[in-house]
This record gives C-alpha cells, structure tokens and sequence, in this order.
C-alpha cells in the first residue's frame, strides 16, 4: 500500500502528495486534482497537482484569494459539488478562469490536523456533475492520507514542529516548479511531461525529489542535466 511509504526514513512528501493527486483523478473518476497548503503566513501554496491544468488553476485561485480550496480552507469545512457557471457572482475570477480551463464544478476537503485545517484537496468535474456520499466519503479519507503523509516524520507536539514541516514542503515545491521549468525549455517538452522526468530520475536513484530538481534548476544547458537524471535519460541531452 502507498501510504505505508510514509513510514520509511526517507520518505519523500512531495513525491507522495503527488501520488494522491494522481489516486484521487482515478479513484473519483474526476477530471483533475491537487492539493494546496498554508504557509506560516496563512497563504495558500500548491503542493501537488494531478496536470498542469490544475496546477494553473490553483495558482490562479492562490493570487486571487478566491475559490473552493480559498473557502474550505478559511472555514474549515468541505465544500461540496459546486457548479461552477452558478458560481460566477460568489468567485467572479475564479469561476470564470476555472470554465475556460474546462471544469464544470468543484469540490475541496479540508486537510486536518487535530482542530487545525492546514490546507485542501481539491478535485475538478469537466461537467457539471459532482461526487456522491460515497465518493465524498472517500475523497475525505484521501485527504486525511495526505495530512498523515505531511506530518508523518515526526511525532507532532508542538505547533511550530507542524509549521516547520508544512514550510519545507512548500520550499521543496518551489525548486521542483523551478526545475520543471528548465526541463520544458531546455529539452523542449511539456511540463507535464518534465515533472515525469524528474519524478523517474529521483525514483530510479532512490533520491528525493527536491534533491534532484535542485541540480536540474542550477544546470546551465541540456549537456549538464542528462547525467543528473541517470544513464537512462542519456538520450535527453540529444534533444536539447
């Protein structure tokens, strides 16, 4: 089982969190998913996404301040199969950028830390469809694996203990975003397709993922970031 790979020493969260996401899209049978975090100034951050539709969208829900991982979030509770062409007057940017991107309606779960919501899945219908008790029920206990999986290192006693491990999984999204990014342009690919790359390199060199995107985002050209992704990525090079 997955979640057990929460228990090892080196267990790489972001790694996880994006497995989650990947579990949630087929499991729930929706259209895309992710999960979005706090950091110690209480913005929200994406940590993981499912594609980069997702990942978009959340961002774009992060800088507005607005949409269901927003709401779930600040009030701490589940925001359940929201159509979102009824949503326009309650998310007025959100909604709109969400049904250009495809979605039809939304849900967010809370990630729960005792009585301290920390962040939020959020799952996306390309209808206007949504979950039923059953699926929500399921999606709820997903959520409850992924906050397992943020705090599992250590034993929690104290609130800035869960703080600090929140902050280094924000940190560690940011480098990989960075190095997504030098991937598509150097190699010329997709950035769903870069964060594969890297996602096969880390696992196949049983490092962790941030460690690996933090050499490919200070590599100066294609030539240096072949051999940091392993012999089986050779051929890489050749494309840059």
């Amino acid at each position: 089982m997955e979640l057990a790979d929460t228990l090892v020493a080196d267990f790489d969260v972001i790694d996880f969190l994006q497995v989650v996401a990947a579990r949630c899209v087929e499991l729930l049978e929706v259209a895309a998913a992710g999960l979005v975090l706090a950091d110690q100034s209480g913005s929200l951050v994406t940590v993981a996404a499912s594609d980069e539709r997702a990942r978009l969208l959340e961002l774009f829900e992060a800088q507005n301040d607005e949409g269901p991982c927003r709401d779930c979030y600040r009030l701490g509770v589940a925001v359940v199969n929201v159509d979102l062409e009824e949503a326009r007057t309650r998310w007025p940017r959100f909604a709109p950028q969400a049904i250009a991107a495809g979605f039809g309606s939304a849900n967010a779960l809370p990630l729960r830390l005792r009585s301290q919501v920390v962040g939020s899945l959020n799952l996306f219908h390309a209808g206007a469809g949504g979950l039923g008790s059953e699926q929500l029920r399921l999606a709820q206990a997903l959520a409850d694996a992924a906050t397992i999986g943020i705090l599992q290192q250590r034993t929690i006693r104290h609130g800035e203990v869960a703080a600090a491990q929140l902050q280094t999984a924000l940190t560690s999204r940011v480098v990989i975003e960075q190095a997504k990014g030098v991937l598509a342009e150097r190699l010329q690919m997709s950035t769903d397709d870069a964060f594969g790359v890297l996602r096969t390199a880390a696992r196949s060199r049983n490092r962790l993922l941030s460690e690996v995107a933090r050499e490919v985002a200070g590599s100066a050209d294609a030539a240096d970031i072949a051999p940091l992704l392993g012999p089986s990525s050779a051929e890489l090079s050749e494309r840059g």
